[in-house]
Formats: structure tokens, C-alpha cells, sequence
């Protein structure tokens, strides 16, 4: 029948991989024959930000070591796309989607990059994103960034918000422009862009993934996270970026804690049994098309033996927290001392001054976060209010949130429509799978969450939940 690339996942190009009928080279070549045909014209979706001029040379190389009988493991040869706020020690830049390090190259990779190159994938390129994760202006959209400009989301270029700030990770992956995609973070940069574009997010427990080498917002809630077309492709991912890092302790706390092999959790009745809680705290948000496609996912969950408890609510609990504020300037300036001394950006202050000598080009939406980081906040995280809030929010997700229900009615998982932020505020894992569309074509999805290191149960019941709704629909590109 011969091997079709749109919604290829990473066992069916393995299988062909094995069979002779497709190369490394071959599939990362049609990769950019899409991106020429849709990304840079045609829909214009404007979610690629840089390509790796040696991808085609390290395919080359990684079908040289498969004829030899050697495979790295289970992403040998798969291109993967990156968030440009991802170091990696190559020809790409990495630059947040920010003018004022567009010529900046990071002096290593990131762990998690390491950890990728490790295991044979193919780093395709950087993706576009919403400038500095989102952390620069309260008005900028979802997916802009001065460096890279507007991503477009491909079920409704213009018409449809493309989710933020892992936008142009997400949309490569739903346009079928990479296999899978890695992102970031902080409050969800993942779980939003994947609800948007129709595809898979798994933002996993803090400290799994490793934070070294990523451009931050924070301290205590940014991790990088894994975008993929089905829950399969996005827990082999995430397989392959775990790992101990002695440059994070926060990854320290995780050895021991989950299996290596995810794959092994991919249950298709993996539904049934499970107690899940239903998360209406945000049900008013939702329009009346969108409650009906959440009564429709929790029917079918029932039918495949789920047991379902209604009437316990998790409202938002961090619309008041300063914590990001706080942890930014300290966070980026430690970033940014890292980066080659050449560079003439070595701070949150420099950054600030660089886009205003460079207003036009850096400050289409202006820069209010960044003046209220730098001119309310020492840098030191010594003021009380940071402190208290520190330790409220994780008192409120974590003790009182969703462990208290978790414990108090023996459940395996909450269900939450939507993007919630709890589990960014706690450090806990969430997956969020496509639900359907509205019938002007907007894609919905749902999300699972639980506690930490809770990623084995998650991912049964997501990949289960997957197989029986069967949402995901391809976008239509011209």
C-alpha cells in the first residue's frame, strides 16, 4: 500500500523503517516538503521558526547505523520538533521568540536534548512560540513572538486562537509537519495548545523532565512537556527525556518513581474500574455546544466501566498568586549569565532596553510584564508576599486540592474540561486528548490529572479513553 505520512505514528514509521520502505532521510525530507508547502506558503501557519541545517546529514547517519543493526531506541531516526526556548548546541538559535536574542547560541544542549539525541531522534528545528512563554505582555496573543511572528492555528487560520505559548510545537504536530514535538510549561503551555489543535499534551510531574538548558519563567512550575498526534506517540516520548540531572534537584526527587517503560500502560480497557472524578469548577467558562461534547465524553466513559463521581469541584486557584512574577527576573538573569559573554543581552534589564531601542520591530504589544518583573521584584525572592504565596498555592493545589480528593474519595484521576491550573500550580501530571469540534470545526479536548509520578495511571486511562472516542480529525490545509 506504501507508507502515507499524514498521522504516521512513530510505530507505523518503525515498522517501515524496518521493512526497507522508508529512511530517516526519506521521512524528514517529506517533513520539509510540508513545511514548504504549508508552514511558508499555502495556510501559512507560520510554526516553524528555524530548521537544522544538518537534520538531513544526522537522518543519513542514523539509517547508516540502522543498516549496521544498531538502534538507539524507539525514536531512532523520528524527527522531532522543538520549542525555541530549548537550548540545543548546533546551528540553531535559541532565542524564546525574542529580538533581543535572536542571535544567541546556546553554549550546550539541554538535558532533555541530550537525553533525545541519545536516543537517535532527529532534531527537524525550532518551533515558533508565544514570546518568552507568554511572559512579556498581558495583551500579546496566543503564538506571537517578535522574532517569529504570528502562528496560525491550521482548523481555522485567524479564525481559531492557536493556544499558547507551546503554539508552534502544537500546530506542527496536528498539521503533521513533525512526529511529535516538545514544549513547555509554566501554566498551561501545553494542555492549552493541545486542547486547541486537536492533538496530545502530556504535561508531566515537575522534576520528571529535566529544566536545565530551558529558557524560564519559573522555578516552581515550569517543565517541558511532550505534544504528539496519539497518547502512544507522547508516552514514548516521554520515556525518552526522563532522566536524573545533577545540574536539576528537582529531578533528584523522581528517581525510583515511575517505570522507564511507558508503554507498558497502554491499556485499551484501562477505563474500566477507574474511579474519575468530575472537575465542573470551570463549567461555566464553557459554552453550551462545548457542555454537551463533556457530557458526551463522560457517557462514553462510563459505558467503557469507568466509575464516575460528580459534585466535587476544583475552582482556580491561582488568579491572585505572585510566584511567577517573583521567580522571573531571578530565574532569567540566571539563564541569561550563562549564555556566551559575547552576548551583549545579560539580564532581564538588558532585554527591557534592547526592545526599547527596538520598539517598532520588539514591542508590538508592549512589555508590561517584563517592567513589573524588573522594577516591583529584587531578584532575591526574600519579599514575604512571595513566600506566602509560594506556600499557599502549593498548600491549595497540592494538600487541600487534588491530593485531598484524590485521598478523601478514592479516585484514580479528575477529569477536567478545558485547561485548568491546578495542575501547573501543584507540579502534578496532566494529559489532555481530543474531545471533538464544535460545528464551526473548533477542536475541544479533555484533560486527565493526578498526583505526582502519576503518569502510569494517566496515561492508561487517557490512552483508553482515546481508543473509544476516537476524536482526533486531521486538518484540512491549502
Amino acid at each position: 500500500m506504501g507508507f502515507h505520512l499524514q498521522e504516521a505514528t512513530i510505530q507505523e514509521i518503525r515498522q517501515a523503517f524496518a521493512s526497507g520502505e522508508l529512511t530517516s532521510r526519506r521521512l524528514t525530507l517529506m517533513y520539509l516538503e510540508r513545511i514548504a508547502e504549508f508552514d511558508k506558503a499555502g495556510s501559512s501557519l507560520n510554526s516553524v521558526l528555524e530548521l537544522n541545517p544538518d537534520a538531513l546529514y544526522i537522518a543519513e547517519a542514523l539509517d547508516l547505523e540502522r543498516a549496521e543493526g544498531r538502534i538507539r531506541g524507539p525514536l531512532h531516526g523520528i524527527p522531532v520538533l522543538l520549542k525555541d526556548n530549548i537550548n540545543t548546541a548546533d546551528k540553531m538559535h535559541t532565542s524564546a521568540g525574542t529580538l533581543a536574542l535572536a542571535d544567541s547560541f546556546a553554549p550546550e544542549d539541554a538535558f532533555l536534548v541530550k537525553r533525545l539525541r541519545e536516543q537517535g531522534a532527529v532534531i527537524i528545528g525550532k518551533a515558533n512560540m508565544t514570546e518568552l512563554a507568554n511572559f512579556m505582555s498581558d495583551v500579546m496573543p496566543s503564538g506571537y513572538s517578535s522574532r517569529g511572528g504570528q502562528v496560525l492555528n491550521p482548523y481555522g487560520p485567524g479564525k481559531f486562537d492557536p493556544g499558547g505559548s507551546s503554539t508552534g510545537s502544537a500546530v506542527a504536530v496536528a498539521a503533521n509537519l513533525c512526529t511529535v514535538a516538545v514544549g513547555t510549561e509554566t501554566s498551561g503551555s501545553i494542555l492549552d495548545p493541545a486542547c486547541c489543535n486537536s492533538i496530545v499534551g502530556i504535561k508531566p510531574t515537575l522534576g520528571l523532565i529535566s529544566r536545565t538548558g530551558i529558557c524560564p519563567i519559573t522555578y516552581t512550575q515550569d517543565t517541558a512537556g511532550h505534544l504528539a498526534r496519539t497518547v502512544e506517540d507522547a508516552a514514548i516520548l516521554l520515556e525518552a527525556m526522563t532522566g536524573i540531572d545533577p545540574e536539576d534537584p528537582e529531578t533528584w526527587a523522581s528517581r525510583g518513581r515511575e517505570p522507564s517503560d511507558y508503554r507498558s500502560c497502554l491499556d485499551p480497557s484501562g477505563l474500566a474500574g477507574a474511579r474519575i472524578c468530575i472537575n465542573r469548577g470551570y463549567e461555566e467558562e464553557f459554552t453550551a455546544e462545548e457542555k454537551a461534547l463533556i457530557d458526551q465524553c463522560i457517557r462514553r466513559m462510563e459505558e467503557a466501566g469507568a466509575e464516575i463521581v460528580e459534585h466535587i469541584d476544583l475552582p482556580h486557584i491561582a488568579d491572585h498568586s505572585c510566584v511567577l512574577l517573583y521567580e522571573f527576573k531571578s530565574a532569567l538573569n540566571r539563564y541569561l549569565a550563562a549564555l556566551d559573554p559575547r552576548l551583549p543581552v545579560k539580564s532581564l534589564r538588558d532585554i527591557i532596553e534592547f526592545n526599547n531601542y527596538h520598539a517598532e520591530e520588539a514591542l508590538k504589544y508592549g512589555q508590561s510584564l517584563l517592567l513589573r518583573a524588573e522594577h516591583d521584584t529584587s531578584g532575591t525572592l526574600t519579599e514575604a508576599q512571595y513566600i506566602r504565596d509560594r506556600l499557599q498555592d502549593w498548600r491549595r493545589s497540592r494538600e487541600e486540592g487534588i491530593d485531598r480528593l484524590l485521598q478523601e474519595y478514592s479516585l484514580d484521576a479528575l477529569f477536567c474540561p478545558g485547561v485548568t491550573d491546578s495542575p501547573a500550580v501543584s507540579g502534578y501530571p496532566s494529559i489532555i486528548v481530543p474531545a471533538g469540534f464544535t460545528e464551526t470545526g473548533k477542536p475541544f479536548g479533555v484533560a486527565f490529572t493526578g498526583t505526582a509520578y502519576s503518569e502510569s495511571t494517566l496515561i492508561r486511562i487517557a490512552y483508553s479513553f482515546e481508543q473509544r472516542v476516537n476524536a482526533r480529525i486531521p486538518p484540512i490545509l491549502e
